[in-house]
């Protein structure tokens, strides 16, 4: 994938859309989560991280950003991030299932991930079949919702949130979009599994722990609470 493609994209009135979008979802998601390390692999353009509080944060991406390397070979030590920011970037890994073993390797326990992907269940998935070239965005993966949670789920993670977004058709220019702007709030509505964008949140599990809650039980409780009688003995009884 080329950056200068995918930056001019997100400067066209359907990019701004999309990104208008998306940055609502993770700036209302990464407020609420803590720890001390956060990384966003891919999507450099988007300030995905401008809300979080967690306070070492720092980006990744094939050929730019702090860190440049591919999503499936992360050159950070296992159990170290409690939050990875993935957007898109199953969309355009050669191996997505690998980056999300990778995201499970690098992430703390209890630690989240967020994923953006396109949906190829929508009008984003009908237009990139009817696109004839190469051009970005139409190139991604297109995975589906569905197996992107079997994956998810098969490494452990807990999914926590799921939403839909960018219902409005993918058209070329501003001025139609301008007109079927009400769509985007039928669609959240009416047709939420259409959106052409899917966000997830999950959490890294601990594999093998319980918390196991104690078993009141009220008459036990108020009988440890109580001093309990002591028998006499016959030596007390002589002093009486």
């Amino acid at each position: 994938m080329s950056t200068e493609k995918q930056e001019q994209w997100l400067a066209s009135p359907l990019g701004q859309y999309l990104q208008e979008q998306e940055q609502a979802l993770f700036d209302r998601v990464v407020h609420d989560i803590f720890g001390f390390h956060a990384m966003q692999f891919g999507v450099l353009g988007m300030p995905l991280l401008r809300h979080c509080r967690i306070p070492f944060q720092f980006n990744a991406d094939v050929d730019h950003g702090a860190i440049q390397c591919e999503s499936h070979q992360l050159p950070i030590q296992a159990d170290s991030l409690d939050l990875l920011l993935l957007p898109h970037a199953l969309d355009f890994s050669e191996h997505p299932h690998q980056t999300l073993r990778e995201a499970a390797r690098v992430l703390v326990a209890e630690g989240h991930i967020v994923i953006t992907g396109f949906n190829p269940v929508s009008t984003w998935g009908l237009r990139r079949l009817a696109n004839d070239n190469d051009d970005y965005p139409w190139d991604a993966n297109f995975l589906s919702l569905m197996r992107v949670k079997d994956w998810l789920t098969l490494l452990d993670f807990e999914i926590i949130e799921v939403k839909m977004a960018c219902h409005m058709p993918p058209l070329r220019n501003s001025s139609g979009q301008g007109r079927l702007g009400a769509i985007e709030r039928l669609g959240s509505r009416f047709w939420p599994l259409m959106g052409g964008v899917y966000f997830v949140l999950a959490k890294k599990r601990v594999i093998g722990m319980r918390l196991i809650k104690p078993a009141w039980n009220k008459s036990k409780l108020k009988a440890g609470l109580l001093p309990t009688p002591t028998q006499r003995t016959d030596i007390q009884k002589k002093h009486e």
